[in-house]
């Protein structure tokens, strides 16, 4: 389940990413603030576990205006959302149990809907359809000091898919890590984590299985730079590792996981 959650909103932002670097950066509308000191600067911030990859911010939307949203983050911090008409703006997909004729195949493709739509892929919305109390998605240029975005891809987020994802915000780091491997000690593993942008460690023993795709690994064969993904518990105070599947990270460091059923990628080339 766990699993099935990151990869819907990683891989709606992956596919949002992959149309944003096809086109030219949104044009900003009249009364964008300028970026401050001519520059950006980009994170994870405030949204659903940072799950949303290092250029990305998530949040709630609490005012709806012509040319911007305003959206509150998790962290508690307000942005405002300028988009043109140059700016993406998708709804995210997610097929629900028992829904028919929109089940992807295995390596994730979907069938299509009768309208033509493409399966779990991000639908097009209006700007006029995003509301207040509506839970976004937002990739562009971040602005830190001004606290705004200027938008190249807006993802209006499945409601429900929230509330799981911000239980599974609530279990981290105490069931669950994940995060870019950055020192490894013995069977003490380091790893820096997007989703709360801090360091964490596990550790390994006996009873602890390693896999690569579907292929079974061992504590040796992980390096320093692997995305890693670990299943386990606190105990005492250290978070002991049941599970650790390695995982692709491919540029702009967002982890590429797997849907439920289908082989992780390898990591790609160093």
């Amino acid at each position: 389940m766990k699993l099935r959650l990151i990869a819907i909103i990683v891989l709606g932002f992956a596919f949002t990413d992959g149309l944003s670097a096809q086109d030219a950066p949104a044009a900003p509308s009249s009364g964008q603030p300028p970026r401050a000191g001519g520059q950006s600067q980009h994170g994870g911030r405030g949204g659903w576990g940072g799950v949303f990859g290092g250029n990305g911010i998530a949040g709630t939307v609490i005012a709806v205006a012509a040319d911007h949203y305003t959206i509150k983050t998790e962290a508690g911090e307000s942005y405002t959302i300028h988009f043109s008409v140059n700016t993406r703006i998708l709804k995210q997909s997610i097929e629900r149990g028992g829904e028919s004729g929109n089940r992807p195949e295995r390596g994730g493709r979907g069938h299509g809907n009768q309208d033509g739509s493409g399966g779990n892929l991000p639908q097009p919305l209006k700007a006029a359809d995003i509301k207040v109390g509506d839970a976004i998605g937002v990739m562009g240029e971040i602005d830190v000091a001004a606290k705004s975005v200027g938008a190249t891809v807006i993802l209006q987020l499945d409601p429900e898919r929230v509330k799981e994802i911000r239980a599974m915000r609530a279990s981290f780091a105490k069931t669950w890590l994940l995060g870019k491997v950055t020192a490894i000690n013995e069977t003490k593993v380091v790893l820096k984590s997007s989703v709360d942008n801090a360091a964490h460690a596990f550790v390994a023993d006996e009873n602890t299985t390693f896999r690569k795709r579907r292929e079974p690994i061992t504590l040796a064969d992980v390096q320093v730079g692997d995305m890693v993904r670990v299943e386990g518990a606190l105990k005492d105070g250290v978070f002991m590792a049941a599970s650790v599947a390695v995982m692709s990270a491919p540029p702009g460091g967002t982890p590429s996981l797997p849907r439920e059923g289908s082989p992780t990628p390898e990591p790609q080339p160093r």
